[in-house]
């Protein structure tokens, strides 16, 4: 790309990651810029973060529209280019094993809510579209509506473990609590699954006799403020590659894998 990535951030809470991607936009590790911050909470500290570098926000209440469905089905406005039947087919982010009916409503819920989402993001083209403890699964309504072109995805998150182990929302209380002796963080794309998308890159830090939840969180965050900018930046040079690779196991099976290759700069 000759000009800037444009870069949309997506956010739950402090904006830790956030704060780290805006500060190596500026200072130039980061071929791009951030033009909007959005949250699914109106009161998350990193809102203020965006504001005092003059970075657009706007927030969609995610509990408040979860808590009115809830109470009142009827009220929901349901947007109209989405088939729910489809969706329940391609989504894999709620068990198999659960009930159609917590299915379904989960779908409803987020669906409403990414449509405000959307619209909220819609005053600003942007090129990729950054998680920065974004506390909110998405649905394929909402990736199909960012992710436009086949094999070209443009949804990157950061997760607190060294997937494909450890998904889910405590990755570092996982790790910890498992008594691995490593951790680290994983930057990928998204997917319909949780935390299953195409990984581009990670970091491992070394877990000692000493070392405490908070301790093993801190190690993990400082990592994540140094890979999130570099792997935003592999992509604002175009170098992630999208492949699938066919890999034969010891009992001759084969497996069939989506993965990025990191492309040499020019």
């Amino acid at each position: 790309m000759t000009q800037k990535l444009r870069i949309g951030v997506l956010i739950s809470g402090r904006g830790t990651n956030l704060q780290a991607i805006i500060d190596a936009c500026e200072e130039g590790k980061i071929a791009g810029k951030v033009i909007f911050v959005g949250s699914d909470n109106p009161q998350a500290e990193g809102l203020n973060r965006a504001r005092r570098h003059k970075i657009a926000t706007f927030s969609v209440n995610y509990a408040s529209i979860i808590k009115e469905i809830k109470e009142n089905p009827e009220s929901a406005n349901f947007p109209p280019d989405v088939n729910l039947d489809e969706l329940l087919i391609r989504q894999s982010l709620i068990s198999a094993k659960a009930d159609t009916e917590r299915i379904m409503f989960f779908l409803r819920s987020r669906v409403i809510a990414e449509a405000k989402l959307l619209e909220k993001m819609k005053p600003y083209p942007f090129d990729l579209l950054v998680l920065a403890g974004f506390m909110r699964n998405l649905t394929p309504y909402f990736i199909d509506r960012v992710n436009t072109a086949p094999g070209s995805p443009r949804i990157m998150n950061i997760h607190p473990a060294l997937l494909p182990a450890f998904p889910g929302v405590d990755g570092y209380g996982d790790t910890y609590r498992y008594g691995c002796k490593v951790g680290g963080c994983t930057v990928h794309f998204i997917d319909y699954g949780e935390d299953t998308g195409p990984i581009i890159g990670q970091k491992a830090f070394q877990i000692s006799e000493d070392d405490t939840l908070e301790t093993v969180k801190k190690k993990g965050l400082e990592l994540e403020w140094t890979i999130y900018p570099e792997c935003i930046n592999l992509f604002a040079q175009g170098r992630l590659k999208i492949a699938r690779k066919t890999y034969a196991l010891a009992n001759s099976k084969k497996v069939t894998r989506t993965v990025v290759e990191i492309l040499k700069s020019s």
